[in-house]
């Protein structure tokens, strides 16, 4: 793995920790400066003071989900351009259209192939 995609600004929001620091070593070696949060509140936080370009978010996590995340992003920074992607075990058709709805910008099913990253981070 090089660091081929240009420099951006990461935020990886998953309560599964050992997800979250996976993903956060792969978008690292790809280039990207990486935070990680393993909570949607405490992604929040960390959105307000990081400022990423990229949100990689869990769906299902325990008390504020990764919709209810992804809301209350587009609702309190949306004039930061921040590229919100769902990064989860959901797949089919219904959980797609349900992260659109709610303020994603893609859906990656997990385990997200490095090709699709390396993709999301050129744009």
């Amino acid at each position: 793995m090089s660091a081929q995609a240009p420099h951006r600004r990461v935020l990886v929001i998953d309560d599964e920790t050992d997800c979250a620091d996976t993903m956060a070593m792969v978008l690292r070696r790809l280039g990207a400066e990486v935070r990680v949060a393993y909570s949607g509140a405490a992604g929040l936080d960390v959105a307000q003071s990081f400022a990423p370009d990229f949100i990689f978010l869990d769906i299902g996590m325990p008390g504020m989900d990764g919709y209810q995340t992804a809301r209350e992003v587009r609702a309190r920074m949306a004039d930061r351009g921040i590229r919100i992607i769902a990064l989860t075990g959901w797949g089919r058709r219904e959980d797609r259209e349900r992260s659109m709805a709610a303020g994603f910008d893609h859906h990656l099913v997990k385990p997200a192939e490095i090709d699709d990253l390396k993709e999301l981070l050129k744009n």
